[in-house]
């Protein structure tokens, strides 16, 4: 009876147990839910390179460093030294210790005050979370929130946490705050010495306190590195080597590696607690030092910052970023990000338009182009030096980088499509602008960005296929890369411009490289803006591209200021630093590219009178096919006084005679500088036939154009360009003869207020026509 009796009394006692606690569990999740849990912790942001090293931190919005250790870096001597130290039951306990609460509050009865608090790892972490007085209120609201986060979160984030904001004194917070600090590591490098040391100051911050009371702070390390040794916690050999390990903790200033690229990512993502950049540590230290030391020659002439980015061309990952090589630097205006700062490109935008020429097959590299003075709708550009060249190829034309030819064949391309790759490649203020830009964009007449330039320059490195620029790792899966990238040119036009800024030969080599064998083998093209105020390399070969901007961040113009001088021999110093042997990986031909014999002189297919012929690549069903007309046969008296067209033509005392077949603009060259030609005797003046093609062009006034005049006897000039026989054009003013004139000759005439029609005719009777409006001032 008394078994059974005992039994029952068990069974009654259980359930009053059960009961009681479903009750508490009851009330807790009330009070779960009346009171929920705000983990409101703010973490310092960190920036960290490929590798995973620490570049750059920043305070935490409530000025704290505090650092978050994440679970990858707590190692297993952290865990054991902190959970032997702090809580040995801490994965045996639901927040609260009951024996160490009872033993707790027993000792405080006996003593008659507070000395121990019975304080587990997840109390700890809530007290760090919500500071509050030590009362008795205070501690229930604290085993309060210790349940709670046994209830949300794992043991392994509980630790965490309290990893995360164990204090160390001032205004340092969490282990891995104090492991960079102090120790210049992150927390799962730290030795067990380290780690012991990191686990005693908490307790005693301000006697205890790194780089402080080094003596003392070492016995009281070693003390508790014996009762690990006591307790079997690491092995003997671990033991004996921390305890000879001498303390090396002193307050060290965080990295600040790469500063304008993490103050950018700071800004562009404010809500990641650590932003892991792609950014090559060894590469970055070689073109920061170069950098450097290249800005300190400069600085005699004036010139006072450099910017530099260097892309992965397979990844687009940028491995350099120097946003101006002294950060520090506030005369110079040293914290100004020299990548992202928009500046004119003077000519680094032609190689792409050149190649839109090529995709709309109306020029191949061996294609001759017209280097005269020229007018386009009134824009009359010129060259950097000032001088012409007559007829040259389209190669040479971007190797030496000449102006009126880019921009004939920008005109003919059309500006709408150069615009529209522009914006594809994300060329952000152009797209602001482009209601606004002109055939002088080609020239420089916009604003860009090195990183703009930098990422268009990959799309040829990559066969002309533009792909974002990557800044963070992990990076996006290559299928939904696939979905950015965009064809800006196709395989054959890269490859074709490739071949041509590879050439050594050109005018725009730096100087003091002229005899040296350390030109690396890239792919390259210079720029310098309208007044000397900035000087541009982009680079590349099949590895990396390399995008140099040198200047004054003042926009200050420096006369020694050029492209191929200050910028280039910097760009080849970090090719021959990063990629030396480049030459070993180089581009190889699209399959659908060819190679064809074109008239040397004219870049077209050969015609009847060609007979100097050189190879020259093409598009099959793309590049143009017409024939060669660089010479023509003409009809001409025996005594070359006149020539005769088919009309005219008399049935004997003439001769047939090969001219040079230049165009009017060429002629208006020749005639304009006085170099001798070989002109086309004048057509036949008894001929009455009317000619309908090759028409004078007028190019001045521009067609369209708005005049005012700021005196009333302000003239304006009448010119026009004509065909090689044309000697007399007849100028007319609102249907009216004004006066008869040379083909080559320049006119002046005093309009009147109103809308002025001007026409002009040559001597074979062919007209154009143009239309001003004249306004007085």
């Amino acid at each position: 009876m008394f078994p059974r009796a005992k039994v029952l009394l068990l069974k009654q006692l259980l359930k009053g147990i059960l009961a009681l606690a479903g009750v508490v569990f009851v009330i807790f999740l009330f009070l779960h839910l009346l009171f929920p849990l705000k983990k409101t912790i703010s973490y310092s942001q960190i920036i960290t390179a490929r590798n995973g090293t620490v570049m750059h931190a920043f305070l935490s919005p409530d000025d704290k460093w505090r650092l978050k250790t994440e679970l990858s870096e707590i190692i297993p001597q952290l865990r054991k030294t902190i959970i032997y130290k702090e809580d040995k039951y801490f994965y045996y306990h639901p927040g609260i210790n009951p024996v160490a609460v009872v033993r707790a509050a027993f000792n405080n009865l006996l003593t008659g005050k507070t000395t121990s608090g019975a304080s587990t790892i997840t109390m700890q972490v809530a007290r760090l979370m919500a500071p509050k007085e030590r009362t008795y209120a205070n501690k229930f609201i604290e085993l309060f929130r210790a349940l709670q986060l046994e209830w949300l979160y794992s043991k392994e984030e509980i630790l965490q946490l309290y990893l995360n904001l164990v204090p160390y004194g001032g205004n340092i917070e969490g282990v891995k705050s104090a492991s960079l600090l102090y120790f210049g590591q992150l927390p799962d490098k730290l030795s067990l010495a380290q780690i012991a040391t990191l686990a005693i100051v908490p307790n005693r911050p301000t006697s205890l306190g790194l780089g402080k009371n080094e003596l003392m702070l070492v016995q009281e390390r070693n003390k508790w590195l014996k009762r690990f040794a006591a307790n079997q916690l690491f092995s003997p050999k671990e033991i004996v080597d921390a305890l000879a390990e001498p303390l090396a903790a002193k307050r060290r200033p965080f990295p600040k590696i790469a500063p304008h690229l993490a103050n950018r990512m700071k800004y562009e993502q404010p809500e990641v607690t650590n932003i892991h950049t792609s950014l090559n540590l060894p590469i970055q230290d070689k073109v920061q030092s170069l950098a450097y030391n290249y800005h300190k020659r400069l600085q005699r002439y004036n010139i006072n910052n450099i910017a530099v980015l260097v892309l992965n061309n397979r990844t687009m990952e940028v491995e350099a970023y120097i946003g101006s090589p002294d950060y520090a630097n506030n005369t110079h205006a040293g914290q100004v990000d020299g990548v992202r700062a928009i500046r004119s490109p003077g000519s680094t935008l032609k190689p792409l338009v050149y190649a839109l020429g090529i995709d709309q097959g109306n020029i191949t590299p061996k294609t001759m182009i017209a280097d005269v003075p020229s007018n386009f709708a009134g824009y009359n550009p010129d060259n950097f030096d000032k001088k012409f060249n007559g007829m040259i190829s389209v190669e040479k034309a971007l190797s030496f980088s000449l102006n009126i030819p880019a921009v004939k064949v920008l005109h003919e391309t059309g500006l709408p499509l150069f615009i529209e790759k522009l914006n594809q490649a994300h060329f952000e203020q152009i797209k602001k602008d482009q209601n606004k830009l002109g055939l002088s964009v080609i020239l420089g007449g916009c604003g860009v960005t090195l990183e703009e330039l930098t990422g268009l320059y990959a799309a040829f490195a990559n066969g002309g296929m533009y792909k974002p620029i990557v800044y963070t790792l992990p990076a996006k899966p290559a299928s939904l890369d696939s979905l950015h990238s965009i064809r800006i040119v196709s395989p054959e036009a890269a490859f074709m411009i490739n071949e041509i800024l590879t050439q050594a030969t050109r005018p725009d080599l730096p100087n003091n490289y002229q005899s040296s064998y350390h030109i690396p083998k890239v792919a390259w093209k210079t720029g310098t803006s309208y007044g000397r105020r900035d000087a541009w390399s982009i680079g590349y070969n099949a590895r990396y591209t390399v995008g140099v901007w040198v200047g004054n961040a003042s926009g200050e113009g420096i006369r020694e200021l050029t492209g191929a001088d200050i910028a280039t021999p910097l760009l080849f110093n970090i090719f021959n630093s990063i990629d030396y042997n480049s030459a070993n990986r180089w581009f190889t031909a699209p399959k659908d590219l060819k190679v064809r014999l074109v008239c040397a002189e004219s870049g077209l297919a050969p015609g009847d009178f060609c007979q100097h012929q050189v190879a020259d690549y093409f598009i099959p069903l793309i590049s143009d096919t017409k024939k060669c007309m660089h010479i023509k046969q003409v009809a001409v008296q025996a005594n070359e006084a006149y020539s005769y067209c088919t009309s005219c033509l008399p049935q004997n005392g003439y001769k047939q005679k090969i001219y040079p077949n230049y165009s009017p603009e060429v002629v208006a060259y020749y005639e304009h500088t006085g170099l001798a030609y070989q002109k086309i005797p004048p057509h036949n003046p008894a001929c009455t036939r009317i000619f309908d093609d090759q028409a004078p062009q007028i190019v001045s006034p521009a067609n369209g154009r708005e005049y005012i005049l700021d005196s009333k006897s302000a003239e304006l000039m009448l010119s026009c360009q004509a065909d090689n026989e044309i000697k007399k054009v007849y100028w007319y003013i609102n249907d009216h003869l004004y006066t008869s004139a040379g083909a080559a000759e320049k006119v002046f005439f005093k309009p009147i207020a109103g809308t002025v029609k001007i026409s002009c005719s040559d001597d074979k009777g062919r007209n154009s026509d143009v239309q001003i409006t004249v306004r007085e001032e």
